[in-house]
């Protein structure tokens, strides 16, 4: 059993999909480890931190992925991968599967078995294994770090001989992981912090944070949430009753970061131009969505757009600015869900076909788009 960990092809991506500590439970589990040479670089590992822990080093993708039962990926593999990577091999990533037709037909006629990691379910088993809680709660802190440094100014409050420096006023909107950890971020930066949310259960959460919530609670707001634990679409009417209460709000603000996605669907759009246009120059606005399209209608993807003194921040791939400790978690993430496919007797790829966590990540098989949500529509 041979499992492979390639660098990763994307140059703007500094993750990789394993660390010596999980190589080393690999191995514990009967497998060889074979790491592409300079994989880790990025994220703080060197090559021989990987062969102590008893992989065996390869020069370049091809060698690394030849013959590979397992391959650990961060993100899709592309045509190159797939040339060298051999049929019926089992490839584990963040696959991005939503409006990606294209990428993932071509995936399923290189002969791979993907397992798309954002499709975990999240139950308490899969706990674990849930890769888009790790990163999101890597993003979300460092959400806060970034825009305290665009912000240019002190986040508490401050008593000085020369005067007060009044605390900064930062307002988080989505909730999800990403936000609780933005919210607890800023309240140990001794900001003053407010957050709001359409699903009713954040309202706890960000007051147990220390946080203020702020929300039109009507009839709507308390029923705005999925079996699944995510936000619903709102109506019309919500939305412009909410956009009404937050832009009085945002225009107090100084920092504002936006965190709201989802899954499958453009982000929601939250701050308009005009919301923007009200803020006080040197205020930042850092949209965690903007690889979906952004919640705000002035961020773009990879830039800090000055709009009238108001610096909108773009940035992509946040989790992949805290490489090294965003690498640590996923690579756990995906052993975790690795180490059940394999039979621990035989010390050989198993796969229960009718366990739920295979069935809710796989993507391609035999060729074919088995996940039923990703499947080719008809003519």
């Amino acid at each position: 059993m041979r499992i492979a960990v390639p660098a990763e092809s994307d140059p703007t991506e500094p993750r990789v999909g394993a660390t010596p500590d999980t190589i080393r439970k690999f191995i514990a589990l009967g497998a060889s480890v074979a790491v592409q040479s300079g994989a880790g670089t990025k994220a703080g590992i060197p090559d021989r931190d990987f062969e102590a822990a008893g992989a065996t080093l390869e020069p370049d993708a091809a060698g690394t992925l030849r013959d590979a039962d397992i391959v650990l990926k961060v993100r899709r593999p592309d045509g190159a991968d797939l040339a060298n990577i051999k049929r019926n091999a089992i490839v584990v990533g963040i696959m991005d599967p939503y409006g990606q037709d294209e990428a993932l037909r071509i995936m399923a006629e290189a002969g791979v078995t993907g397992f798309s990691m954002e499709l975990m379910p999240r139950i308490t088993r899969a706990q674990v294994m849930d890769v888009l809680s790790s990163q999101a709660n890597l993003a979300g802190y460092r959400s806060v770090i970034d825009a305290a440094e665009q912000y240019g100014r002190a986040l508490p409050m401050m008593m000085t001989a020369a005067g007060t420096v009044p605390a900064a006023r930062i307002f988080i909107m989505g909730v999800g992981v990403a936000g609780l950890q933005a919210i607890a971020t800023a309240r140990r930066l001794g900001a003053i912090v407010t957050a709001t949310d359409v699903r009713p259960a954040t309202k706890e959460q960000v007051e147990s944070l220390g946080a203020k919530f702020v929300a039109v609670e009507d009839d709507e707001f308390k029923q705005a949430e999925t079996s699944g634990g995510y936000a619903k679409e709102m109506s019309d009417g919500y939305k412009q009753k909410q956009a009404a209460l937050v832009a009085a709000h945002i225009a107090k603000q100084d920092i504002v970061i936006t965190t709201a996605l989802i899954p499958g669907r453009p982000a929601p759009r939250l701050v308009t131009a005009a919301m923007v246009q009200s803020m006080r120059p040197g205020s930042v606005i850092l949209d965690l969505a903007v690889e979906r399209g952004g919640n705000c209608e002035l961020s773009r993807p990879g830039e800090v757009v000055d709009h009238d003194g108001v610096k909108i921040v773009g940035y992509l791939n946040v989790p992949g600015r805290l490489a090294a400790t965003a690498s640590s978690l996923y690579a756990r993430n995906l052993y975790a869900f690795v180490e059940t496919l394999i039979d621990k007797t035989s010390k050989t790829v198993a796969v229960n076909w009718d366990d739920d966590l295979v069935k809710a990540t796989c993507l391609t098989r035999d060729g074919a788009i088995v996940h039923p949500n990703f499947q080719p529509k008809a003519a």
